[in-house]
């Protein structure tokens, strides 16, 4: 048994922040009920790379869902949607504010149709405010949001963060959300709606970045691949390639034995973190003199000998072969049908006694339409051919 198992979505999100969020209830035993339009379906379904004309990038968002087409323009459209509705746990869209109210499925609505329902939007900007209106991509919300203000190499053009951690940290957000408000419905007995701003949620993960800023009154900027304020806490040359060292405040003594240079414990400059911090363009180059003569793999050894943090930048082919990963099940196997099986990133929460995991493959469009329906909501097959002539559901 999972997790949420027993519980049901019904997701009209599309992209990334919305199926992301929706991904995971689905590893945890969700039933999620995807409400595509058609013939277009969710525009993820467009994005390469593609195997044999299916899109990878939507099949690792949607795995074990199941997919309705459905035309929420047409007034029947909407009443079937209302069917899925008064069935439903969860309600998930990330369209901008007021798109949801024009088609009458706002959550004053739908609360009407389902007391009980959690209503959960995320949105560029979130449901109030001044830039409620407006809508949002990844790529704007890391830029409003700071994070590529301090992301990058000092004097050098600004740079995007190299995942979609603006359309994650949304998803991810809007997951920890509906998971309180299902703990809340079961004390009250009532749903509600939970909203979900990404530029909210940036800021939220810029970390010690905006403490920092009110407590010293200095714009943080970027400062390469070294951390703001532990030293030395950043990336070093390897014979082979480069190493990453982590060394806290209590390790600065063995550290400095591992690496051979005891001398730079009775250096004034380096005394304490924050001298070593202060002093950071100084310690630099005395570490990487050092980390030059051995090989990567060399100093993880000594490192984890000395009880230092340490590791290699690895590249993706790297991750994905990597003997930690595969122990911990982080690169799973799905078998997509008409494409064949596909790797993909696994689940990362383990738990002892509910596990979650990845269960199905990616739908078609449509794909449990005539299941859904004549299953779910107990339309006859009549009534189905009906809709499918009318051009409010599509049939695969």
């Amino acid at each position: 048994m999972k997790p949420l198992e027993g519980i049901r979505v019904i997701d009209l999100s599309r992209i990334l922040a919305g199926p992301y969020c929706s991904m995971l209830l689905a590893d945890m035993g969700a039933e999620v009920i995807k409400v595509e339009p058609f013939p277009t379906g969710d525009e993820a379904r467009n994005v390469g790379p593609f195997l044999n004309g299916v899109s990878s990038y939507f099949i690792s968002l949607n795995r074990g869902k199941k997919s309705v087409a459905l035309n929420l323009k047409d007034p029947k459209g909407r009443t079937v949607l209302l069917d899925l509705v008064k069935k439903a746990d969860i309600f998930l869209e990330n369209f901008r504010p007021g798109t949801m109210k024009r088609l009458g499925l706002d959550y004053q609505t739908l609360r009407e149709v389902n007391p009980r329902l959690i209503y959960a939007s995320c949105s560029g900007f979130g449901q109030t405010g001044p830039y409620a209106h407006r809508g949002a991509y990844d790529m704007i919300i890391q830029g409003m949001g700071g994070i590529i203000s301090i992301t990058g190499e000092p004097g050098r053009p600004p740079v995007r963060v190299g995942t979609s951690i603006g359309d994650l940290g949304g998803g991810l957000f809007t997951t920890i959300g509906i998971l309180a408000a299902l703990q809340a419905r079961e004390r009250t007995g009532q749903g509600q709606a939970v909203d979900v701003s990404m530029l909210d949620c940036q800021v939220a993960l810029l970390e010690n970045a905006i403490i920092r800023y009110t407590v010293t009154g200095e714009v943080p900027g970027p400062l390469g691949a070294r951390h703001p304020s532990i030293t030395p806490f950043e990336v070093f040359p390897a014979k082979d390639g480069y190493v990453v060292l982590a060394v806290g405040t209590k390790l600065w003594d063995p550290f400095c034995k591992a690496l051979g240079r005891p001398e730079l414990l009775e250096d004034a400059r380096f005394t304490t973190n924050a001298l070593r911090t202060e002093h950071q363009a100084a310690l630099f180059p005395l570490i990487a003199e050092v980390t030059r003569t051995k090989t990567v793999e060399e100093w993880i050894q000594i490192m984890e000998e000395a009880g230092v943090p340490c590791g290699p930048i690895n590249t993706v082919d790297k991750v994905v072969e990597d003997p930690q990963i595969k122990a911990r099940g982080m690169i799973v196997e799905v078998d997509q049908g008409e494409v064949g099986k596909v790797r993909m990133a696994g689940f990362p929460m383990k738990f002892s006694t509910t596990p979650g995991g990845v269960e199905g493959k990616a739908p078609g469009l449509g794909e449990h339409t005539e299941e859904v329906l004549t299953g779910l909501l107990g339309y006859s097959k009549d009534k189905l051919e009906e809709l499918s002539r009318d051009g409010v559901v599509c049939l695969p």
